[in-house]
């Protein structure tokens, strides 16, 4: 596993304030260094992030590679975005959108080398709809690689004791699920060559980073503290997929 870029960046005060301020949850340039590392990545690429959410993996590719990189998010202020990269002085190489990912996008077809997702694809990615929808954007020969919370294994009926809290929302099961689930799910999809699956090496330091933001007297906040007290390294892990457009 390779965090060169990131504890370099979170040396710096100034980025450690920026990326505590703007972590919606697990260190989202810790996953993108180390998703990043399993394929090529060149600064004449454009690539297509989805789910940005505050931006922290488009800050990734951009300070690193170089990379175009559209920056886009259904939730996240795109102007807000855009001022936080000025602020780095890397606006010139990201273009910061309002897409939803599970509709038609605005872009040509075979546009991007890349789709690139940390953190998100697991909340829009999870129906056979979605690889067949968005890899016409993608250059044959071009990449797919996300990362996002996932499970060691599925629960299905039998949720652990000390989660069942927790999986008490609805959105929680739906939205985190086993390794073998996406394994099956990716295989499904003709259009594409599987390159890798599994854990990301990073799971537990990425997860401690984001935790140490998080205010225990905020109710909100407080939630995620008690999820990760609860799975205690048991059940959790990153799950980080990559495939070729064939």
């Amino acid at each position: 596993m390779s965090d060169n870029f990131t504890n370099k960046f979170m040396a710096n005060e100034k980025n450690l304030a920026l990326l505590n301020e703007t972590m919606w949850g697990p260190n989202g340039i810790r996953q993108a260094e180390e998703l990043a590392s399993f394929f090529t990545i060149t600064k004449d690429m454009k690539i297509l992030d989805l789910g940005c959410g505050l931006g922290l993996s488009a800050v990734y590719l951009v300070q690193q590679y170089g990379a175009t990189v559209f920056a886009t998010d259904l939730y996240a202020d795109p102007t807000e975005n855009h001022e936080r990269f000025k602020s780095l002085g890397i606006a010139d190489k990201i273009i910061p959108m309002t897409v939803d990912a599970t509709q038609p996008m605005p872009f040509a077809k075979r546009y991007f080398d890349v789709v690139f997702s940390v953190g998100a694809y697991n909340m829009f990615g999870d129906t056979e709809e979605m690889l067949p929808n968005f890899i016409p954007y993608i250059k044959k020969g071009g990449y797919i690689a996300v990362a996002f919370p996932g499970l060691k294994y599925d629960f299905g009926n039998n949720v652990p004791k000390e989660m069942q809290p927790f999986w008490d929302v609805p959105e929680v099961a739906r939205y985190i699920r086993g390794i073998e689930w996406w394994r099956d799910l990716f295989y499904k999809e003709k259009g594409i060559e599987i390159l890798s699956i599994g854990e990301q090496a990073c799971h537990d330091i990425a997860w401690k980073e984001y935790l140490a933001t998080r205010d225990p007297n905020k109710e909100d906040e407080k939630w995620d503290l008690d999820m990760m007290a609860a799975e205690s390294g048991k059940y959790f892990n990153t799950i980080q997929l990559i495939a070729k457009v064939i």
